[in-house]
């Protein structure tokens, strides 16, 4: 009994009472580098999901890790009760793109970092990979002169429109092209292609085969760049 009540103190007086100054400085560090990135996401990011939409999230988990991170590290028994927690709680986020987990490890970081007062090493680190992003999709957008789409057919005819209907029509009006998703349910049809064209008059002439194929064919196109270069 002795050794279980020492136990039970020793977990009792690990919580440590958090300076109030150092815990409001790093949530608000954790605030600042969140939008950073955040904002790094929605202007260089190659998503074509809602970017500005998912930005935010960057910043609120940024900011919810570092105060995780903040309150458990000070007591063993939030710690294990922190493992206990998560093995029930399950997180079911749906990640469309690669991308988005990359953000999402970088809001992480932050937080585990300002968590663990590392702010030197954690601000340094995020400022050095926001710097190669920056330069990296820079380069990326000089370099390019070719329109770099992405390309949703939808229809409610599937019998007339088919995938292999529609990679006829686009794919020689393309210098790339693949699929990048494929929804049918009943008779509806959606496909998601990123095409790549030397020029946009020859999307044109792909969205004009298209709209022959069904009165009810409706074609949108994103460009992440700008359609107009």
């Amino acid at each position: 009994m002795n050794k279980i009540e020492s136990f039970e103190q020793f977990l009792a007086t690990q919580s440590v009472q958090l300076p109030l100054v150092n815990f409001c400085f790093n949530l608000l560090l954790a605030a600042a580098l969140g939008y950073v990135v955040g904002r790094v996401y929605v202007k260089y990011g190659y998503s074509i999901s809602n970017r500005k939409s998912f930005s935010r999230n960057l910043l609120l988990i940024a900011m919810t890790t570092m105060v995780v991170i903040s309150i458990v590290k000070s007591s063993l028994a939030l710690s294990l009760g922190l493992v206990g927690a998560l093995s029930i709680v399950r997180f079911r986020t749906a990640i469309k793109e690669p991308e988005e987990l990359a953000y999402l490890f970088i809001a992480i970081t932050i937080g585990l970092g300002l968590g663990a007062d590392q702010f030197v090493p954690t601000v340094i680190a995020v400022l050095l990979i926001t710097a190669v992003i920056v330069i990296a999709r820079s380069r990326d957008q000089s370099s390019s002169s070719e329109s770099n789409l992405y390309i949703t057919i939808s229809s409610n005819n599937s019998k007339a429109v088919s995938l292999e209907n529609i990679t006829e029509i686009i794919k020689p009006s393309c210098v790339e092209l693949s699929l990048k998703r494929f929804d049918q349910s009943g008779s509806g049809i959606e496909v998601v292609f990123h095409a790549l064209f030397n020029d946009i008059s020859n999307f044109s002439t792909a969205k004009a085969g298209l709209l022959n194929l069904s009165d009810d064919v409706t074609v949108s196109l994103i460009d992440q760049q700008g359609i107009v270069r």
